[in-house]
């Protein structure tokens, strides 16, 4: 899969001539933003249609906070698409997120490839996952890897318990001591450990739980709630959770407060 073999989607995503945030301004922005994608059954249920096209009209909301992510100048962007407690899901279902996720990732590749945006997909373990989706996966990481924007990270048969235990079980076989395990030292037999400590989660529909996201990464975030339904969601109030995250003073556990991790004068 290569960026021709797709026309310039300019018309889905903007024009990155659109001006991004520097200095002062950017320096609040958090550097990793991951999202909940929270809503799509509900969002199809109100209108007495079935659950897929909830997850069919989330497309459009995944590539406005891509987008909106990027020209923020938000540096991580994670995106929780299905984790592994999803494969309960009716046969049917999972069946069409799979077409669905596939489709959505040969449409959009070339023109994230074209902004500059490092694809990364967490998860991908389970023998279940279809072969021509997989690699889709793997190629689009191949197409992307040497670019140097944002990181997009997508959440797909993902579990932040399993991502924990796969660690400690690389910990084990490199030998290293008991003694010697520490934080730093664990993370690093993580998926991806050059990614940084999720700044802000954004969980839409309202629903307030973790659902096993990312657990390790999120141990210090800003959560945020919206109440609106993934697939309503949209550039602007993404935005409006990211002024909200500017407002909070971060400690960290301790007592002085902190601007977005950094500490103040």
């Amino acid at each position: 899969m290569t960026a021709e073999e797709v026309i310039d989607g300019s018309a889905v995503f903007p024009d990155p001539a659109r001006g991004r945030p520097r200095g002062e301004a950017r320096r609040r922005v958090p550097r990793h933003v991951a999202c909940v994608m929270d809503g799509n059954g509900r969002w199809a249920a109100r209108r007495s249609l079935p659950r897929t096209s909830g997850h069919r009209a989330a497309e459009t909301t995944v590539i406005d906070v891509i987008e909106a992510a990027r020209t923020a100048g938000v540096e991580w962007l994670s995106l929780y698409a299905f984790s592994t407690e999803n494969w309960q899901r009716p046969g049917s279902e999972v069946d069409f997120l799979m077409r669905l996720v596939r489709r959505v990732v040969r449409k959009h590749a070339p023109v994230l490839h074209l902004r500059g945006i490092r694809c990364r997909f967490l998860g991908v373990t389970d023998p279940r996952i279809p072969p021509a989706l997989a690699r889709d996966f793997a190629d689009l990481m191949t197409l992307t890897g040497e670019n140097r924007g944002m990181t997009l990270t997508v959440a797909f048969d993902h579990g932040g318990r399993g991502d924990i235990v796969a660690a400690a079980r690389s910990l084990i076989r490199s030998g290293v001591p008991a003694e010697a395990v520490d934080e730093r030292s664990f993370a690093a037999h993580l998926p991806f450990p050059d990614t940084p400590d999720v700044d802000l989660v954004i969980r839409t529909s309202g629903e307030q739980r973790i659902s096993n996201f990312m657990l390790w990464q999120v141990a210090y975030a800003e959560w945020i709630f919206p109440p609106v339904l993934w697939p309503d969601f949209r550039a602007a109030h993404f935005l409006e959770c990211l002024d909200t995250y500017r407002q909070r003073d971060r400690r960290f556990g301790g007592v002085t407060p902190n601007a977005n991790g950094e500490r103040r004068p």
